[in-house]
């Protein structure tokens, strides 16, 4: 249990917003507010090297000797990142904000922290790859992978983390709602049992913004403020 104070509402501006003094002088390096879907596969790929003559070169060479190159992978879930990212930007004009590429201690990434009037969502975003996808209680089985996967268990478990983390930072609770999103799956099955974490394909990501009712304007806008905040997560 996490307990919490409330804090006192805050000035408000000439035009009747809140005023929220953290937005102001959060420092650049700080800010997550400018990333873009994928910021962190990005980095990886660029890091790697696979763009250069020789990292091409290298890559050919595995994939003939019918090795699976990580850069593959990362490029497959950028691109997906990227297709929901689009998505997600898209609601903005209906009170809505997001966060994309939160690193939390231990390599794990929040791929997009949507914030608005139907509440706070930590939105795990996956590649379908064509495949059959089945979503059981705390794993996903597909038809081109021979183990089952634990993204469910991944999308729950990085909410509860950033329900603590917002919670704290803002001072009133937060409830952070998981969400997995397969982009580009031949279908999507779910199990009738799971019924804590959300799961859509990348055509269903444009209708979260129709929810609402659950998070007061100032609210939203106080858990955009400490959620694009880079420091508060390095205790996540």
């Amino acid at each position: 249990m996490v307990c919490v104070r409330e804090r006192p509402d805050g000035k408000r501006s000439a035009n009747g917003k809140a005023f929220d003094p953290e937005r102001l002088f959060l420092p650049p390096d700080d800010d997550l507010a400018p990333n873009r879907p994928g910021e962190t596969l990005r980095a990886r790929l660029d890091g790697s090297g696979a763009a250069g003559p020789s990292g091409r070169a290298r890559l050919v060479l595995a994939r003939l000797l019918g090795r699976r190159p990580v850069e593959d992978d990362w490029r497959r879930a950028l691109a997906a990142e990227q297709c929901v990212g689009a998505a997600l930007e898209g609601l903005a004009g209906g009170g809505w904000d997001v966060v994309h590429s939160i690193v939390l201690p231990g390599d794990a990434i929040i791929s997009h922290l949507l914030i608005g009037p139907g509440g706070a969502f930590g939105i795990a975003t996956r590649p379908g790859r064509r495949a059959r996808v089945r979503v059981g209680a705390s794993e996903v089985r597909t038809d081109r992978e021979r183990h089952p996967q634990p993204y469910v268990r991944e999308a729950r478990h990085d909410a509860a983390r950033a329900s603590l983390v917002l919670t704290r930072g803002c001072g009133f609770l937060v409830q952070v709602r998981p969400v997995l999103v397969f982009v580009g799956a031949r279908s999507v099955d779910v199990a009738p049992e799971l019924d804590d974490v959300r799961v859509l394909g990348e055509r269903d990501v444009p209708g979260l913004g129709a929810l609402g009712g659950a998070l007061h304007p100032d609210r939203s806008r106080r858990i955009h403020t400490v959620a694009r905040n880079r420091r508060v997560w390095l205790w996540a």
